[in-house]
Order: C-alpha cells, then structure tokens, then sequence
C-alpha cells in the first residue's frame, strides 16, 4: 500500500512578509531564513545570558572567530587552500587535513546521513536512501513517503525518521548486504488501530487537533539509539520526543517537552536525555525505570534564548553538550562540574544546522556552508581548521574513526588519530574528509607560513575559547 506523502511548505515558499521570527524557526528552512549571526549579535549573547554564572565574556572575542579567516570573506592566503602554501620542509611531520572527495548524485538535497564499518547511509528528498561504500554507490533503497530527516544504525538494522512523521525499519539482507527491506513501521498499523478504540489515547496537538499519543503529528526531526536498554528516541515539530522499545516496535512514553518544535534529541549516558527546540531551549530529562515503566522527567532548562536551537551533540565520554543556534554559535555545557556553562565557540556567520563529537573533537556544519574543525583539551577549544568547499549550507554530519590510521598506531607507528568525516549539503553532495586531531591550529598554521617567509600573518589571532 502507498503512503500518501505529506510534505511541509519551505521558508522559500512562504511570503517574506509572513516569516516567523528567528526563535520560531525549524531546522531546515533555507539560507535565506536564517538570522545572521554579526558581531553585534554576538556581543549582546552574554548581555541576553546572564543568569550562566560561568559565563566568560572573554570568550566571546570576534577577533577569534576562524570564520574572519574564512576563504569566503576575504582575500588571503586561504583562498587556495590553508593547506596549499606549505613548502616540502613545513609539511614533513604536520598531520593533514583535507578534502578526499565528493559523493554527488543530482536528485535532492542532502538531509541526513549515518555511517558504520566504511558504510554511508545518506538520505534526501528524494524519498531514497542511498548506500555508499569506498566512495561509490553501493545500493539504495526507497520509502513511498515523506523526505527522509533521519537515519540511526543499530545491529543489522537501520531507522529512518520521515517528514510524514513516522519512522521506517529497514533489515539488510545477512546472505545479500546490498539488499535492504522493510520490516516495519513505528508506530505499527496494528497499534495505532488498537489505540484508536480507545478516546482517552487521543490528545490535543497544533491548532486543537486530536491526534494518537503514539503518533508524531508532524515532521520527525531527529532520532538518538540508547544501545545498552534498546530504547529509541524521536524528536519532532509536534513539540514532543517519543520513546520507543526497539524489539516490539512500540512507543512506550510521549513527552510534550517543548513550545516549539524539538529539532535535536539525544540519548546520553547515566539515563541523561537532552532535547533542543526551536522554542531556544535546551532541555535535560531523566530517564527512570519502574519495571516495564520508562518515564523521564525534566530535571534543568541549560538555555534560554531568542534565537532557535538547531542541533546538540555530546562527546564520546558523555562528559561536555554542545548546543547549535540559529545565531551561528556553539554553546557547551560540562558534565563533571554539574553541567555548568563553558562557554561558547564563535566560528559561523550564520545559523549551526549540525554538531558531531569524535574523540576530542568537534564539528559543526553551518548555513555559511562552512564546516569548523575543534579541538577540546579541557574547556578550551581550538579551532583547527574551517572546511570548506559545499555551495549551500551544510545540513548533516557523521563521524568514523579512520581504521588505516587506527591500525598504524596500534601496529607501532604513531598516536596521530584520524577522523573521517561526512558532510550533507543542500547543495545536493556529500563531502569526505580526512581530519587529524594532531593537526596545527590556525595560529599554528600562520606561524609556521611566517617562519617560511611567505606571508607575514602577525595579525591572525589564536582561535581559541
């Protein structure tokens, strides 16, 4: 049976006249509706933040930020390439940066990627979910509706969250890993049949609509995995996160969590969930178990803000939060001192679309169509590198650990860890790089070119918060 599709009008579509203010945007309208984050945004950002105790204005220095260093904003050096200038001398023992190549296939705008064991998951408008393996096209399989805003992979399975606000349960094939089918749908027709027998199932959503609790009842956003108690989670424009238990299929608690709608949730370590919204609130949940019983409740509000929340990320240890805005900032949170306000990394121009953590990096994707490179070391973070290269905002990350290097420092040859990272675009490509988290930071880099003789960059200042 073929699902009817339900598509939401774009910012594009819509009259100027009738835009919604910066705190009432989603995470996917286009460049144009997205607030421009200039010096005297964020000048006022600490003014409009004041309640965080931690908060260092000191952090907030333009004079840092990497985007003033940006081949997009001026003539320099970096209009080739930072990497491009080095002599022979220079470049002998710096770990390297860079583009490997582009994964491009004209049918829509890249909304969301996943990657495991050198496999890309990428998903668009197109209704397909396309696989790629060694740069090339593996396979691809296709949902009958609603664009695809999501993908998690778990086991042998893969979860993709749809504009019609259901979710999709793709199986790969053990005998055929090419062939992808479907085995089910979140929430399952048999389950919302039986829900429906009952009037007390039904709530109010938008616009006094009444609608099944187990069902989002607009576009799902986002979705997280907690592997350790098989739980999924969904966020959605309805305004709420979901969570369901992956071996039934079932949505076992709906939380209404927002004012707005939830662009970002993700599922931490020690029964932590954090929600984002486009209400410029970022939530923490606590998840608790009572028997068969999941519930979560609200335990601290970490952000409130103007500007909409468009995409959250916790590192590897589950120890720092970092939060993206429409603003073009970056805020972070630590765990270890009660989730105590860090700071902010200050490196786009416009809106955050994506985050990704990886090992002690950080990654965002931005509307300015720029990637920023950063490197924690405590609460400072310095920003290594600014990729770039997509023609339209970046939309989505995934991060893998580069194996070959992996394999080399296990066998003996140096500690350099390297990262491949994938970015999604709505310039309708997927980009591969290679990042090293031993790699100079652009000070460093300025440095090293004056040392040379090439060029005199006494006034590039160090990039770090």
């Amino acid at each position: 049976m073929v699902e009817d599709e339900i598509t939401r009008p774009t910012m594009s579509d819509q009259d100027p006249k009738n835009m919604p203010p910066p705190n009432m945007m989603h995470s996917d309208p286009n460049i144009s509706s997205y607030s421009v984050a200039s010096s005297s945004d964020a000048d006022d950002f600490a003014a409009r933040n004041s309640s965080f105790s931690a908060y260092d204005p000191h952090r907030l220095s333009g004079e840092g930020s990497p985007m003033m260093m940006s081949p997009w904003n001026q003539n320099s050096p970096f209009a080739k390439s930072p990497w491009s200038n080095f002599t022979e001398n220079n470049t002998q023992n710096v770990p390297q940066t860079g583009l490997i190549g582009s994964l491009v296939r004209e049918e829509g705008h890249i909304y969301s990627l996943a990657a495991k064991d050198d496999i890309l998951y990428t998903g668009s408008d197109s209704k397909n979910i396309r696989v790629w393996k060694n740069m090339q096209e593996f396979s691809a399989f296709k949902s009958n509706s609603g664009l695809v805003k999501a993908i998690i992979i778990s086991g042998d399975k893969i979860f993709t969250g749809h504009q019609d606000g259901k979710i999709r349960v793709w199986k790969i094939n053990p005998k055929n890993p090419s062939a992808h089918k479907r085995v089910g749908t979140m929430p399952t027709f048999f389950d919302i049949f039986k829900a429906s027998m009952r009037p007390r199932n039904y709530v109010e959503v938008k616009n006094k609509r009444k609608e099944l609790w187990i069902k989002h009842a607009d576009a799902i956003s986002c979705l997280s995995m907690n592997e350790e108690k098989g739980l999924l989670y969904s966020a959605s424009w309805d305004r709420t996160f979901k969570v369901w238990r992956v071996e039934n299929s079932k949505c076992i608690e709906s939380v209404k969590a927002h004012d707005d709608a939830v662009n970002s949730v993700v599922s931490s370590s020690d029964g932590i969930v954090y929600t984002g919204s486009a209400d410029g609130t970022v939530k923490v949940w606590k998840r608790e178990h009572k028997g068969k019983l999941v519930t979560h409740t609200l335990t601290q509000t970490l952000l409130s803000q103007e500007s909409a929340v468009t995409a959250l990320a916790v590192n590897d240890s589950g120890t720092v939060v970092y939060c993206g805005s429409s603003d073009g900032l970056v805020n972070f949170w630590q765990l270890e001192k009660q989730l105590s306000h860090g700071g902010v990394l200050k490196g786009h121009k416009l809106a955050v679309l994506c985050i990704a953590a990886a090992g002690n990096l950080v990654f965002s994707g931005s509307a300015d169509k720029t990637i920023c490179v950063w490197r924690r070391e405590g609460a400072v973070h310095t920003c290594l590198s600014v990729l770039t290269g997509h023609t339209g905002p970046v939309k989505c990350l995934a991060v893998e650990a580069d194996k070959e290097a992996a394999a080399a420092a296990s066998g003996g040859g140096g500690g350099d860890k390297k990262w491949v990272v994938y970015s999604g675009s709505l310039d309708k490509s997927v980009k591969v790089w290679s990042v090293s988290e031993m790699a100079p930071d652009l000070h460093q880099m300025a440095l090293m070119q004056n040392r040379d003789g090439n060029f005199n960059w006494d006034s590039i200042p160090s990039a770090k918060y």
